[in-house]
């Protein structure tokens, strides 16, 4: 027995001995070190010589954790990879949440209380007490990459469910607002677990309390390349008589600069759907309020229109969420007709809205996009109901960057143009500057005759424009040239 007790004693001393010779493995939390990392951090070194040694130029940045590029767009909650966690190359997928239950504590989540109820009366329910504050988290600026936020869903509730359905789904409430173009609470959703988009919508389509679930789309405005403006023959407008007085005209865009003299007195009145991000550009939207309704020195089509302009864009970059709040705010102005001069992805919310502002009797125009031949159909151009405008140069041919399709409704001027921009001028091409022509023509008509209807004005363009390419409508041009004069003489 003292023999053996003798050996077990020697076998664990040796044991300790090995054990004791080999070094201690450094332990992490952090998902996003790489193998290389581990192994230097298992070296003894420290987290932060590991990573400089790591990198190419010992800069301490591994690839895609730096900076945004120079040209990133910056606004509110939005992240630089566009796939922040995907699931699979060998990692684990992530658990789907029970829409039943809280995702951090596994609780059912509390009784929702009745409707009208204080904020004392809810904590009594077992609710959580949230001012509007809460409302929306407090996060630095983020990059826009991609065609989506990667971390955000918009989704339309009814009722006072929200706080409800982001517990349930383990999601934050990053903003919310009633609008009156989709006739829903739009509530922009946060995921911080890195589950994809696609994921996260998936989840919620199964909860009733949810109406539409959208990604967040990234739109850009459509200007192509950096004389007399020749836009005004082309179209058979005259510049003399040429007016839009009183015709109020909504325009969602970057901001503008104000005090170039082409928008003297122009400007009705602004909103600004990205309060929180800086003002860099101003050169786009400032062009586009100036072709329209210019006065001076770069007259517009239709001087004496009041424009009322949505600031939306920052460096070419708008979300959905976004210009749904610009087109909200321009519905409300009562304006007769919206200038959409940007481009992005099919977007369901973005179709109700232009579907009901076109109820309302407002005359959608939008850029069909300088994407090229082969690329997808734009939108909104593409949605049924509003007008798509593609451009054309001083004889009449398409600009080659042009997207093409079966949407495409009607070619105006939009090559090299001299338009205001800054606080002087430029020269512009691009299908938002022929989308500008084209609204700024519209309104000529709405002055001359102020009860002609939105459908009456479709009809017209359709049934006066010069036809241009292959007879009849076709996916270059559409219906052709837009003509001002024929379309004024047409009849009901």
């Amino acid at each position: 027995m003292a023999a053996r007790a003798v050996i077990r004693f020697a076998a664990l001393l040796v044991a300790a001995m090995i054990i004791g010779a080999v070094p201690a493995l450094a332990q992490t939390n952090d998902p996003t070190l790489t193998q290389t990392e581990i192994d230097c951090l298992n070296r003894g070194a420290t987290a932060a010589d590991c990573i400089k040694r790591d990198t190419k130029d010992g800069s301490g940045e591994r690839p895609g954790a730096g900076p945004a590029a120079t040209n990133a767009v910056l606004l509110p909650a939005l992240i630089v990879d566009l796939f922040p966690n995907p699931i699979g190359g060998g990692q684990a997928p992530l658990p789907t949440p029970d829409p039943r239950r809280d995702p951090a504590s596994g609780a059912l989540p509390p009784p929702v209380p009745p409707a009208g109820a204080t904020a004392i009366q809810a904590a009594a329910a077992g609710g959580p007490i949230v001012s509007p504050s809460d409302l929306v988290a407090a996060e630095p600026p983020r990059a826009i990459v991609g065609d989506v936020v990667p971390d955000e869903v918009l989704v339309t509730v009814e009722g006072d469910a929200v706080q409800q359905i982001a517990a349930s789904f383990g999601l934050e409430v990053r903003s919310q607002r009633q609008s009156q173009l989709l006739g829903a609470t739009l509530v922009r959703f946060g995921i911080p677990d890195g589950r994809p988009v696609g994921v996260v919508l998936a989840q919620l389509s199964a909860d009733g309390r949810t109406l539409r679930r959208e990604p967040n789309h990234i739109y850009s405005l459509q200007q192509a390349a950096t004389i007399v403006n020749y836009a005004f023959e082309r179209i058979a407008l005259d510049a003399k008589g040429a007016s839009g007085e009183n015709v109020r005209i909504a325009v969602v865009d970057t901001a503008i600069d104000d005090t170039n003299p082409a928008l003297s007195g122009v400007i009705a009145d602004q909103f600004d759907a990205m309060p929180d991000v800086p003002i860099e550009a101003r050169d786009h939207g400032t062009s586009i309020d100036g072709l329209i309704a210019g006065v001076g020195a770069l007259k517009g089509m239709a001087p004496g229109a009041r424009i009322y302009h949505a600031r939306a864009f920052e460096g070419g970059k708008s979300t959905m969420d976004g210009i749904l709040a610009a087109l909200d705010w321009a519905a409300e102005q009562d304006v007769r007709i919206i200038n959409m001069s940007f481009v992005g992805p099919k977007n369901d919310l973005l179709g109700v809205a232009c579907r009901n502002a076109r109820a309302l009797g407002i005359v959608l125009v939008a850029a069909a996009g300088n994407n090229g031949p082969k690329a997808p159909y734009g939108y909104p151009a593409a949605f049924d109901g509003v007008i798509a405008v593609t451009a054309t140069d001083a004889k009449d041919g398409l600009m080659q960057q042009s997207n093409r399709g079966a949407y495409v409704f009607l070619s105006a001027p939009g090559v090299e143009m001299v338009a205001p921009s800054g606080a002087g001028s430029d020269v512009v091409t691009g299908t938002s500057f022929a989308a500008a022509i084209v609204t700024g023509a519209i309104a000529n008509l709405l002055h001359a005759a102020p009860d002609r209807s939105a459908d009456w004005v479709e009809k017209a363009l359709a049934a006066t424009a010069r036809d241009l390419g292959p007879k009849g409508r076709d996916n270059d041009f559409g219906y052709g040239l837009l003509d001002i004069r024929a379309a004024e003489a047409a009849k009901e």
